[in-house]
């Protein structure tokens, strides 16, 4: 009898991201298939042999594995073990179609730093309400892609754009609450939505997710403190619930909601 497959999927509110799939497969061989997005593949555990253009290939734990669009293969576990994978399906506004060819001939990647940054963007996507950290996050994985199907690895030279920079972050600052997608702003901005994750973190020395956060939480703050209860705190300060309230909260200030709002001192009356 077959084991029953582990699988997660869902379709992240995150442009550019079609589908994520999280898989654990002890005896499944996926047969010959095409996808209409590119495959970003990498696994956690085992080994994955498959088929790409007549050409035999094995994905590894610690490689990253790019299937272009529109291109047969197949897929099964290579030891009794099974595998266990992440998957990102993302469109071709992510990664050029015309660099199918050169993923044909070179779908593993060896870079231990973008396969950590898309373990990453997984942990990110799996939590809700951080939709601009993965939007960021994904910025920079398709750029860095893009660089390694057109062997261009060599550090790039990123001007110091203070300007954008600071147009960005008034526009966070007009919008942290209700929040704006990465690519919102690079409309706005007449940017491209990578040059600005990078001119943002070069000139404040953070994402730009992690400022919008920090300004929730300190609004988020400045509410507990003022009595009112820990769900509304969360939606009026632009949280997706009260959990993702508590996860920065904690992370930011060191102790959960609840626990500071506890702490709050004696009102004190103004001066006459």
């Amino acid at each position: 009898m077959a084991a029953r497959p582990d699988i997660t999927a869902w379709r992240p509110p995150v442009e550019g991201i079609e589908e994520v799939f999280h898989a654990h497969f002890i005896d499944h061989s996926y047969p010959m298939h095409t996808h209409d997005a590119w495959t970003l593949l990498i696994v956690d555990e085992g080994m994955v042999r498959y088929d790409l253009d007549h050409h035999e290939h094995g994905v590894l734990t610690h490689v990253v594995t790019l299937l272009p669009p529109h291109v047969p293969h197949n897929g099964g576990a290579a030891t009794a073990e099974g595998f266990r994978k992440r998957v990102l399906y993302l469109n071709t506004a992510q990664v050029d179609e015309e660099l199918i060819g050169m993923a044909v001939d070179s779908p593993v990647l060896h870079d231990p730093a973008l396969r950590r940054r898309i373990a990453r963007l997984h942990t990110t996507l799996a939590e809700p309400g951080d939709e601009l950290e993965a939007a960021s996050r994904l910025a920079l994985v398709s750029e860095r892609l893009d660089q390694h199907l057109r062997n261009r690895l060599e550090p790039v030279r990123h001007l110091h754009d203070r300007r954008v920079a600071h147009r960005l972050r008034d526009l966070l600052d007009e919008r942290f609450v209700e929040g704006i997608t990465l690519q919102e702003a690079a409309v706005r901005l007449h940017a491209h939505h990578t040059h600005l994750v990078r001119a943002f973190s070069r000139e404040f020395g953070m994402a730009p997710h992690q400022y919008v956060t920090g300004r929730r939480v300190d609004l988020a703050r400045r509410l507990l403190l003022q009595g009112l209860p820990a769900p509304d705190v969360a939606t009026s300060a632009g949280f997706y619930d009260q959990s993702h309230l508590a996860r920065h909260f904690k992370r930011v200030v060191g102790t959960s909601p609840g626990h500071y709002a506890r702490t709050r001192g004696p009102l004190v009356p103004p001066a006459a």
